[in-house]
């Protein structure tokens, strides 16, 4: 990767297309520049006039936004090898890129914003249809808001045969129209029907698994349910972001899209996060709601922190997290006893993990021996994920999977994409999932789900 401090984009143009001439073959380029604040929502919704492949991310903390429009590049795998094949591809497109960045904030130049399925083995079907197994893109335009400020990302592939001032000249019209374009519209979606699928035999589905549970097949497993809304016209993705940023702090906020549906989500469950080779990680299971009065919220809250079923489900992702992160990190740090992790509909049980990543490993590697934790599959892992395979009653897809980012200097973050939604123009598939163990009790799981529900339900025009 070749860095540049060129003074404009068409030098940084010039260059690479003399690369290319050289090489034969296509060139990747990247340039940054400071700009002036810009609303991550407006951006976004400004996009739709230069390219509908469009992403959003917003980390939990709320300093950090990044809004992608279009796609310069994108990176597919499949299969069980998926997370070393997005590896190699990313590395192959880093190794002759032209970049020009002379500020190095986390989040600009050349960043991949994507996910993965939940299983890779599970067989593609609706609702999934537009999205793949591994699907990460490198956007044309990336607006990063960090540190109180705004920076804008130019990439683009270019080939021997393309011409400079034309490149140019379509960057210039495409970035005029995202920085002064009209502000977008904002509207609540209106419901016209809401449909839980197969609520009775998915809680057969849970006393059945209990019974395994029981039996030894298992120690813990995960299934997760689906309501299906349908609109009086599409819904405006913008507004659901900006309504769950609103909603939902202490949440990522993140919206993908692919051929024209989007996977749009506020989860509170870090999967792993890396800067400048410091890793963290998040223990997050175990979940009740939140009081009406601070009284009543602090009472729950102690409930939860002394409840068998709940520690006992939080340790055993406690232990799975600490082992992977112990296999490729040092001087790792996990607390004894998890604290509360509050949000509006929900309380969870939180233990952090922080350490240090080895040399010779990258975000992806760790991505790969967390996934799926016992958050979001069960214990053991395999068996786990082929119960899940064979007896759920949904098509998991992307949800319940890693969505994230990570840029050229191997920085990055991923959360598991639970609370979240697939809208297909006038529809949307709203997934929650439980833990179950030995003593679950299947109408008390269907309602822990119904709460999880409704931080998306809540965004989408219910209640």
């Amino acid at each position: 990767m070749l860095h540049t401090k060129a003074p404009h984009i068409e030098e940084v143009i010039g260059e690479a297309l003399q690369r290319a001439h050289h090489l034969g073959e296509p060139i990747f380029i990247s340039f940054v520049e400071h700009i002036d604040d810009q609303d991550p929502y407006r951006f976004f919704e400004a996009g739709l006039t230069v390219d509908s492949h469009r992403s959003f991310w917003q980390s939990a903390e709320g300093d950090f936004t990044m809004v992608g429009i279009g796609k310069a590049s994108q990176l597919f795998a499949e299969g069980n090898d998926r997370f070393k094949e997005v590896q190699s591809l990313w590395n192959d497109l880093k190794e002759n890129a032209v970049v020009h960045d002379s500020f190095g904030e986390k989040g600009t130049g050349m960043v991949a914003l994507g996910g993965f399925r939940f299983d890779p083995e599970e067989p593609e079907g609706k609702p999934w249809d537009n999205f793949k197994d591994s699907q990460l893109s490198i956007p044309s335009f990336l607006l990063t808001n960090v540190g109180g400020k705004s920076y804008l990302t130019s990439n683009a592939l270019l080939f021997p045969e393309d011409h400079a001032q034309q490149i140019a000249a379509q960057i210039a019209d495409q970035k005029e129209q995202l920085l002064n374009g009209l502000p977008g519209t904002y509207k609540v979606p209106e419901i016209e029907t809401a449909v839980e699928v197969a609520p009775h035999e998915w809680k057969e589905t849970i006393r059945r698994a209990t019974e395994d549970i029981k039996a030894g097949l298992l120690e813990k497993i995960v299934l997760a349910r689906e309501l299906r809304l349908s609109f009086k016209e599409d819904v405006y993705v913008s507004s659901v972001l900006r309504a769950l940023a609103e909603s939902q702090s202490n949440s990522y906020i993140f919206a993908f899209e692919s051929e024209g549906d989007y996977f749009v989500g506020a989860t509170p469950e870090r999967l792993v996060k890396v800067d400048e080779r410091r890793l963290v990680s998040t223990c997050l299971a175990g979940t009740i709601p939140r009081g009406a009065t601070p009284e009543a919220d602090l009472a729950l809250g102690e409930e939860l922190l002394n409840d068998p079923k709940n520690r006992q489900e939080h340790q055993f992702v406690v232990e799975m997290i600490r082992q992977a992160v112990e296999a490729c990190s040092s001087d790792v740090q996990i607390p004894e006893a998890p604290v509360l992790y509050p949000l509006r509909n929900l309380q969870h049980l939180y233990t952090p993990v922080n350490a240090i990543l080895d040399e010779g490993y990258t975000l992806l590697n760790v991505v790969e021996k967390l996934h799926p934790t016992p958050a979001l599959g069960g214990m053991p892992q395999k068996e786990s994920v082929a119960y899940i395979r064979e007896k759920e009653t949904l098509n998991r897809g992307w949800y319940a999977g890693p969505v994230g980012w990570f840029d050229a200097m191997d920085n990055g973050e991923f959360a598991v994409a639970i609370r979240s939604a697939l809208i297909q123009k006038r529809m949307a598939s709203l997934f929650a999932g439980c833990g179950v163990v030995a003593d679950s009790d299947p109408q008390a799981e269907y309602e822990e789900t119904a709460v999880k529900l409704k931080p998306m339900l809540s965004v989408l025009g219910g209640s």
